[in-house]
């Protein structure tokens, strides 16, 4: 059984940071994908950052890019999401999901590709107040 459990959300002001933590167990894909969506009130969810099993490159979507910072930990299937510089827009429900590789870059392509993804945790919600 897959397991994808996240931590770390919160409230914290704009300009400030917050670093959310995913553990992922449980799957035997070869080639796959491990990040971050965020589905905010009546938007659609949007894949945001992952990071390839390939080599261990990341994705940035160019809302994020020069300010969250995806990384590996330690322990295998550990992934965290360094959040800096946060905004109000950066307000939402944060997803951590697991699915083999051809399906995430999908998610990037089309967002909606993203209901194909089958592997979620639960959210973490990351309110930022101006």
């Amino acid at each position: 059984e897959v397991q994808v459990v996240e931590s770390g959300g919160g409230l914290v002001q704009a300009g400030g940071s917050l670093r959310l933590s995913c553990a992922a167990s449980g799957f035997t894909f070869d080639d796959y994908g491990i990040g971050w969506f965020r589905q905010a009130p009546g938007k659609e969810r949007e894949m945001i950052s992952f990071i390839s099993s390939i080599d261990g490159s990341p994705y940035y979507a160019d809302s994020v890019k020069g300010r969250f910072i995806i990384s590996t930990g330690n322990a295998k299937n550990t992934v965290y999401l360094k959040m800096n510089s946060l905004k109000s827009e950066d307000s939402a429900a944060y997803y951590c999901a697991v699915d083999e590789l051809a399906r995430m870059i999908e998610s990037v392509i089309d967002v909606r590709s993203t209901h194909r993804i089958r592997y979620w945790g639960q959210g973490t919600q990351v309110t930022v107040s101006s």
